[in-house]
C-alpha cells in the first residue's frame, strides 16, 4: 500500500522565491503542491505534518565533505557521515579524496564506491584525485575515472607545479569535467592569506587559457573573492565556495582549543565581512561545510597541537540562518540557493535522477527546517563521529525536522533517539 505524506502549512523556498504551500507526497513522489490540500478518506498509511513556522526547501547539497573511508573509519564512516548529512538537511554530498588508498585509479576508487553502495543513506558522489597519490606530480587518467565522480581534486594540498596544473586542466577540460582546487602556495607562510589568493590568481589565469571548468574550495579572504569576481567578469568558467565558519567567525574569536583549528584558518573581521558581501552578490556561488571529523584525541591538544578540520554538516543551516538571514545580511532565498541549488547545478549532481527541483512528478528530495524555535547546538547529539565544532553551545534557529532523499525519509527529528 502506498505511503501518503502531507506537509501542511509550510513555506516552500525554491527557485529564488518563498511561498505558502502544502505538499502531498505519495510513494515518494510529489503529487501536489498547493494551498489547502485536505486529507481524503481513502488514504491509508497516511501521515500529516503541521509545519506552521517551518520552511521546506530542496534538500541541501554539499560539494566538500570528508568521510575518511577507506582509511580512517575511527574518524568517520559512510554510515555515520550519511547520518550526519541527513540530520543536517542534506540529501547529496561529495567526499574529498584524501583517503587511503587515494582514489586516483579505477581500482582504488572501487573500494570507496563499494562502501558508498553498502552504507550510504543519502546520495554520495565522490571526487577522484587530480594527481596520483595527491602528490602533485603526475596527472591521473581522467577518462578512466570521470564517469563515477563529481570532479577532480587534490583537496588538502594545492598543486604546486604550474605545468602539472595546466596539464590537468587541459585533460579535464577535454573531458567536460570540473576541477575543484584546494589553493595553497607552499612557498609562502602556511595559512597566510597570500598563500591562498596567490594560487587562485595563478589558477584563474590557467583556467582562462585552457577553458577548464574550475572551482575554488573554501575561500577565506577578501583578496580571493576579488580575484574570482574579476575572473568571472572576464568570462572565465570559475566558481567558488566558502564555509559557514568563514562567514560567522574570524581570528578574534579563536580560542586555545582544537575546535577552532582548520585549514585555511580564520582571518580578519574584514575578511569575514567581505565574504558575506561576496555571498550576497553572487561572487561566492555556494556554501560547503568542509566537514572534517577527527578523533577526540586529535582535537584535544590545544589550538596549535590539534589536527586541522572541524565538522559542519549538522550545524550549517541553523548557524547561517541565525547569523546571516535573521540579522538581515542575506535573504533566505539566497541562502537556499547557495546551499541547495547552486551546488547541484554547477556540479551536475542531478545527472541520472528524475528529481531536479521541487516540482510535481519529482521524487521528494526535501528538507524541512523549523525557523521559529530556538535550540542549543549540542555536539553530543551529533550523528557524525566527530564532535569538534566552534559552534558548540550556540543558540540558533533552523533545526532540521525532516529530510527526504529520492522519495525516502532519511531523517525525522521527532523519532530521533536523542
Amino acid at each position: 500500500m502506498a505511503e501518503v505524506i502531507l506537509l501542511k502549512n509550510a513555506v516552500l523556498c525554491e527557485g529564488g522565491r518563498c511561498r505558502p504551500a502544502d505538499i502531498l507526497i505519495r510513494s515518494g513522489i510529489i503529487e501536489r503542491i498547493a494551498i489547502g490540500i485536505q486529507p481524503e478518506a481513502g488514504w491509508r498509511h497516511f501521515r500529516q505534518y503541521d509545519l506552521e513556522g517551518c520552511i521546506v526547501t530542496r534538500a541541501l547539497a554539499d560539494v566538500h565533505v570528508h568521510f575518511r573511508v577507506p582509511g580512517r573509519p575511527d574518524k568517520e564512516t559512510i554510515a555515520t557521515g550519511s547520518a550526519a548529512a541527513a540530520r543536517g538537511g542534506y540529501s547529496c554530498v561529495c567526499p574529498m579524496p584524501n583517503l587511503n588508498p587515494v582514489p586516483d585509479s579505477p581500482r582504488n576508487l572501487k573500494e570507496e564506491l563499494k562502501l558508498i553502495r553498502r552504507e550510504g543513506t543519502v546520495d554520495i558522489i565522490p571526487y577522484a584525485a587530480i594527481t596520483k597519490g595527491r602528490e602533485g606530480r603526475e596527472v591521473v587518467d581522467i577518462t578512466a575515472l570521470k564517469g563515477s565522480v563529481a570532479g577532480f581534486s587534490d583537496d588538502g594540498s594545492g598543486v604546486q607545479d604550474d605545468a602539472v596544473m595546466r596539464e590537468a586542466m587541459l585533460r579535464i577540460a577535454s573531458e567536460g569535467c570540473i576541477l575543484a582546487a584546494h589553493c595553497e602556495d607552499n612557498s609562502l607562510p602556511s595559512g597566510s592569506p597570500e598563500s591562498e589568493w596567490r594560487q587562485i590568481e595563478r589558477d584563474a589565469a590557467l583556467a582562462a587559457e585552457t577553458g577548464c571548468k574550475y572551482h575554488v574550495c573554501h575561500i577565506s579572504t577578501r583578496e580571493s573573492a576579488d580575484i574570482i569576481k574579476k575572473a568571472k567578469a572576464s568570462g572565465c568558467d570559475i566558481s567558488c565556495e566558502t564555509a559557514p565558519h568563514y562567514l560567522t567567525l574570524c581570528e578574534d574569536d579563536v580560542q586555545d582549543d582544537g575546535r577552532f583549528r582548520m585549514n585555511p584558518p580564520l582571518h580578519s573581521a574584514a575578511d569575514k565581512e567581505a565574504l558575506i558581501e561576496a555571498l550576497a552578490d553572487g561572487t561566492i556561488d555556494m556554501i560547503a561545510t568542509d566537514h572534517a571529523p577527527h578523533t577526540a584525541g586529535e582535537k584535544s591538544r590545544g589550538f596549535a597541537g590539534s589536527a586541522m578540520g572541524i565538522i559542519g554538516l549538522e550545524t550549517a543551516f541553523p548557524v547561517l540562518y541565525t547569523r546571516l538571514v535573521r540579522t538581515g545580511r542575506i535573504r533566505l532565498e539566497r541562502l537556499v540557493e547557495a546551499m541547495a541549488e547552486a551546488p547541484r547545478k554547477r556540479f551536475n549532481l542531478d545527472k541520472g535522477k528524475k528529481a531536479a527541483g521541487v516540482r510535481v512528478g519529482d521524487a521528494a528530495d526535501l528538507a524541512v527546517f523549523d525557523i521559529s524555535h530556538e535550540f542549543t547546538i549540542d555536539p553530543e547529539e551529533f550523528r557524525s563521529k566527530g564532535r569538534s565544532t566552534p559552534f558548540a553551545g550556540w543558540k540558533v534557529y533552523g533545526r532540521c525536522l525532516l529530510t527526504f532523499c529520492r522519495g525516502r525519509k532519511v531523517w525525522s527529528y521527532e523519532t530521533a533517539d536523542i
